[in-house]
């Protein structure tokens, strides 16, 4: 399990590496194909609530390409678009006449396909920063730092489970999370930030990225709970699905963004 984990990392790490750093229309296509398959691997984890799945992609994926193209935060278009999937949404209920759970279908769809897009959009709106694909680098190496070393000494040494949400989660490992990921912080500053970010900035960084991004792995681990499933999917191997790889950033983008845009005064 751990070599075809390495395996997969070894080959995909450079692959989504290399899109940073061109950027641009390339990045924006793959962050959209990301989005896309989180919202439905996300249905199919809640599928038992019987969401308008199809809509849902749709809606979402139509709503993330809005975000990518147009990538300045407006909360007039934001709000409109929320307001635009709702309508869908009820009106789809109103349509077929069965109001009994809709409330519950038409939350679990509107999570999906509003929630998703917009917290990972923020990736890109890091990208589009100034020295956005150093910063973009930064966040994605912390997070796989903290992931990995979160995964290997909860492995070994873990002993106290962290919460009943994810039984195989552990203190221990949290710890060796938030440790790594100050350390990658640090590291990733000396080798290629040293002109962006202050050493009191990079620490704090990866401070702040060690605990939103665990407790965004932990939001999708209540969700996998609710759906009674080990992993959202199957199409990374040894990894499971997309949304199991990119569930850290579901808070932590949104953080980071305008973290970056008030603490370090990004424009």
């Amino acid at each position: 399990m751990l070599s075809t984990r390495i395996l997969t990392a070894s080959i995909g790490v450079p692959f989504i590496l290399a899109i940073v750093y061109y950027g641009g229309f390339l990045f924006c296509i793959l962050m959209s194909i990301v989005s896309f398959i989180c919202v439905q691997e996300y249905l199919t984890i809640l599928k038992k609530y019987n969401p308008h799945t199809i809509v849902s992609i749709v809606l979402s994926f139509v709503f993330f390409l809005f975000l990518c193209f147009f990538n300045f935060f407006s909360v007039d278009k934001i709000i409109l678009s929320a307001v635009a999937m709702l309508f869908i949404l009820f009106l789809i209920e109103i349509l077929k006449g069965t109001p009994k759970f809709c409330i519950a279908r038409i939350s679990i769809s509107f999570l999906g396909s509003f929630i998703i897009p917009l917290t990972l959009s923020h990736i890109i709106y890091i990208r589009n920063l100034q020295e956005g694909m150093k910063l973009v680098f930064f966040l994605f190496i912390v997070v796989w730092f903290l992931d990995t070393a979160a995964y290997i000494f909860g492995t070994i040494f873990g002993k106290h489970k962290l919460t009943v949400v994810s039984p195989k989660k552990t203190i221990e490992g949290a710890i060796a999370g938030i440790i790594f990921g100050i350390l990658a912080a640090f590291l990733c500053r000396h080798i290629f930030m040293k002109k962006i970010l202050t050493l009191y900035h990079s620490l704090m960084l990866g401070l702040i990225i060690a605990i939103v991004g665990q407790f965004s792995d932990l939001v999708e681990s209540i969700i996998k709970r609710d759906g009674n499933i080990k992993d959202s999917g199957k199409i990374i191997p040894g990894h499971g699905g997309v949304f199991d790889r990119f569930d850290s950033y579901i808070f932590l983008a949104p953080f980071m963004y305008y973290i970056l845009r008030s603490l370090v005064d990004y424009k």
